[in-house]
């Protein structure tokens, strides 16, 4: 999956008509505390808290135009994607049937069913949800949208579109992995603008799917996805996206709650920003190779601030929460 540079173009004039560019900044404390320049791209300041919202916004676009006939959308989420296809498909005129995980984060549904969703609980995490959202998308004849797609990662190229226009070349991006659009779109934004820029995802240790994928050559499932990081706990990698990080990053980092909860305290410190575990995955990472990064010129992508109140409240506290 390659894009020219007027394609993104194209697709960032199409998100911004629905939402503002999100802000960049080299944090001065986060530079300090770890000897390099970072930069942190803020999507959890998009209308749907998340990046995922610029995706949506291209994928309805493209939906309403190959597609006229469809009445709605149906897909799997643990959030942040659901808000993101829900906002979009709403202002598109077109219902959305979001599906989710028994025990999945009240608070995301509740923005679900807020931006308009018929939100229904199934299975016991995201891939069994996604599984029978499929099923369900022929008898009610309704769009199932993939976790991942050509038109997704399209609008999700945009961030690293304007965090590269912002900043210039950096030595390097930390990307968190869930499903992969967000490491295939700053992938993609690279390429297009012709640099040489290292990214490097980052997963929870306890859903190394995408690692495990990435060293093996080929997808690797695992048997659960532990880790309160909801928007990584992924036990299936989408081997379309697996294609392009594959080939398109310099190596995948994997790190632990406790690591992950210690940056979402980090970035409260130094940014005062709240983020959720998964947007926290791209500074744990950082933190994790800051000896190699010193002195160097590096962004980290905070990819959303979704996150329960208690479950925030106990990591500003210090602890980690269960999995």
């Amino acid at each position: 999956m390659q894009f020219t540079l007027d394609e993104l173009r194209t697709a960032a004039e199409r998100v911004h008509r629905e939402m503002a560019p999100t802000p960049q900044y080299p944090w001065p404390l986060l530079g300090e505390r770890l000897g390099c320049e970072v930069w942190v791209k803020h999507e959890n300041h998009t209308p749907t808290g998340a990046f995922k919202a610029r995706g949506a916004i291209t994928y309805i676009d493209w939906l309403k135009r190959e597609h006229p006939e469809v009445p709605g959308i149906i897909t799997a989420t643990r959030g942040n994607h659901g808000q993101a296809q829900t906002r979009a498909a709403i202002v598109a005129g077109l219902e959305a049937v979001i599906y989710v995980p028994h025990g999945n984060s009240q608070e995301k549904n509740r923005a679900m069913r807020g931006f308009g969703a018929e939100l229904i609980e199934h299975g016991s995490d995201f891939d069994e949800a996604r599984v029978e959202a499929g099923r369900v998308a022929k008898e009610r004849g309704l769009w199932p949208v993939p976790a991942f797609h050509k038109e997704l990662a399209r609008g999700v190229a945009t961030y690293g579109l304007e965090l590269f226009d912002a900043a210039g070349e950096l030595d390097a991006v930390y990307v968190p992995i869930g499903c992969g659009s967000g490491i295939c779109g700053t992938i993609a934004a690279r390429d297009a603008l012709g640099m040489k820029t290292e990214i490097i995802g980052v997963v929870a240790s306890g859903a190394p799917g995408a690692k495990l994928s990435f060293e093996a050559g080929k997808v690797v499932e695992t048997n659960e996805a532990r880790t309160f990081a909801d928007g990584a706990a992924v036990r299936v990698p989408v081997a379309e996206a697996l294609a392009i990080y594959g080939e398109g990053a310099s190596r995948i980092v994997a790190v632990d709650d406790a690591d992950t909860a210690e940056a979402m305290r980090i970035l409260w410190q130094d940014t005062h920003n709240l983020v959720e575990g998964a947007g926290a995955l791209s500074l744990a990472g950082l933190i994790a190779e800051r000896d190699a990064m010193a002195g160097k010129r590096v962004g980290v992508i905070v990819s959303g601030g979704n996150i329960d109140q208690s479950m925030a409240a106990e990591v500003l506290a210090g602890g980690t929460p269960q999995a």
